[in-house]
């Protein structure tokens, strides 16, 4: 594709993304409401200027030349994997951060590949993205920074995986939607919860008609974050606290994709069905503040700042063809970590957390004993864990689940085959961070949800039981 190098029209972009890793202001960066974003109705999307990309295929890459964008947390443990799948190579690292790069060209010459060019300026994603020995930009940097890159990588021929949120407000998503179909590029967010083995599983067993019809799922993130946002970045927090401040400054469901994305993808959610509508509602905010008065001191200006995050959001989703999500949110409360993943059907259920179990008719009044469970599982267990699940256990990362996605994502890239997961995908599960605030500030009134797809969801095919065989 001709090389993008409107570089003067993403300097804005540039400086929001600066500001989000800590080099500008961080409040002006998130100084926009969430809930005045650009809402545009569904009944009324912005015009199509390129083409649709469901089931998009692209030119297979024999080799995929990757840069990685942020190199903390998520980009660190990225190199590492990557390093391990065949028909990789990693051309760029770039990060704010010196000693990250360098430790990532470590693992890069360490795994017998040349070393990474390396990128450490403020808008260097730029220069990155616009790289001609650059087929991926791998994106973990922090929230702010997932549409500006993804975009202008787009725009300058690359295809994009972004983490999750992929985008914070509807015009962002919009932005996303638009720039894939000009473009025909892949941009896919890289939700790694779809591929954890249960959620696989069940997944097969829905595509296979063990539960019926699919009614009514629930997912959520409850994870306990108090003390990772009030650490510095030297002691294994975020960088420059950016997490910390959007529960300053922000309520609703921040982070809604790591629950809602298996179940969505289960559902057929954008292929066969879509998200209609969303009403959301929060506890007040205590958790944070009593934490750091506890930590810091009652006085201490920590403990005396207002934080707008309530500590549990729960939003509730309806789709087109009348069927129910529950979403949660919660990195607050003291309480074990949970996602939820729970199905429910006309011929029975399923769900994870605490302790994954299934209830079927003619007896779903009780679970499933060991031994039925067992069997069940087995005979259900999905293609990519048979082929690569022993293995994704080795690599690590969340269990395996984090090395299934990548492995599948390179597999699709080098047989020109569509993604497990495309921008329509990434915009109506991150849309929810926006529209469940724009619900909130309007005591839980109904928020309409657009339809990304334009229309094509009607006729689309839900994602299949796919393989890397």
């Amino acid at each position: 594709m001709k090389k993008n190098n409107g570089r003067r029209d993403f300097l804005k972009l540039a400086a929001l993304g600066t500001a989000a890793l800590g080099l500008g202001s961080l409040g002006n960066a998130l100084a926009t409401d969430l809930s005045d974003n650009g809402y545009m109705p569904a009944a009324d999307p912005p015009v199509r200027k390129g083409k649709p990309v469901m089931g998009l295929r692209c030119e297979p890459l024999n080799t995929v030349r990757i840069a990685i964008i942020g190199l903390g947390m998520r980009g660190e443990d990225a190199v590492r994997r990557l390093l391990l799948i065949e028909g990789v190579k990693i051309t760029a690292v770039c990060d704010l951060v010196p000693g990250f790069v360098k430790e990532a060209n470590k693992k890069i010459t360490g795994a017998g590949h040349p070393p990474a060019a390396e990128y450490m300026g403020e808008t260097d994603w730029m220069k990155v993205c616009e790289r001609e020995d650059v087929d991926l930009v791998y994106n973990c940097t922090p929230w702010d920074l997932h549409t500006p890159i993804a975009v202008y990588a787009m725009k300058n021929g690359k295809h994009t995986a972004l983490e999750v949120p992929a985008a914070l407000t509807l015009s962002e998503c919009w932005q996303l939607v638009d720039t894939a179909e000009e473009t025909q590029r892949h941009c896919m967010m890289l939700e790694n919860c779809c591929y954890d083995f249960f959620e696989l599983a069940t997944l097969n067993m829905a595509r296979n008609g063990v539960f019926g019809e699919i009614l009514h799922a629930e997912g959520a993130y409850i994870h306990d974050l108090r003390e990772l946002k009030f650490l510095k970045q030297s002691e294994g927090g975020y960088y420059n606290f950016w997490r910390l401040e959007h529960s300053k400054k922000h309520n609703g469901n921040l982070y809604p994709t790591h629950g809602l994305g298996p179940i969505a993808q289960i559902m057929g959610i954008n292929r066969g069905d879509r998200f209609d509508y969303l009403t959301s509602m929060s506890t007040k905010q205590a958790g944070l503040s009593l934490f750091a008065a506890e930590k810091f001191g009652p006085g201490s200006p920590e403990a005396i700042q207002t934080y707008q995050l309530g500590d549990m959001n729960t939003t509730l989703i309806r789709t087109v063809n009348g069927r129910t999500l529950m979403v949660q949110h919660d990195t607050t409360s003291p309480r074990p970590y949970n996602r939820l993943h729970l199905i429910s059907g006309t011929k029975g259920m399923a769900r994870k957390w605490p302790k994954p179990a299934i209830a079927l008719e003619p007896n779903a009044h009780t679970y499933l004993v060991p031994e039925e469970f067992e069997k069940l599982r087995s005979e259900y267990e999905h293609p990519l864990v048979n082929q690569i699940g022993e293995k994704a256990k080795q690599v690590g990362g969340h269990g395996g689940m984090d090395f299934i996605m990548d492995y599948r994502l390179i597999y699709c890239l080098r047989n020109g085959l569509p993604l497990d997961q495309d921008v329509y995908d990434a915009a109506a599960w991150s849309c929810i961070v926006p529209l469940s605030e724009q619900s909130l500030v309007n005591r839980s009134s109904s928020v309409d949800i657009p339809d990304f797809t334009r229309g094509a969801w009607e006729t689309a095919q839900p994602w299949p039981v796919v393989t890397v065989d």
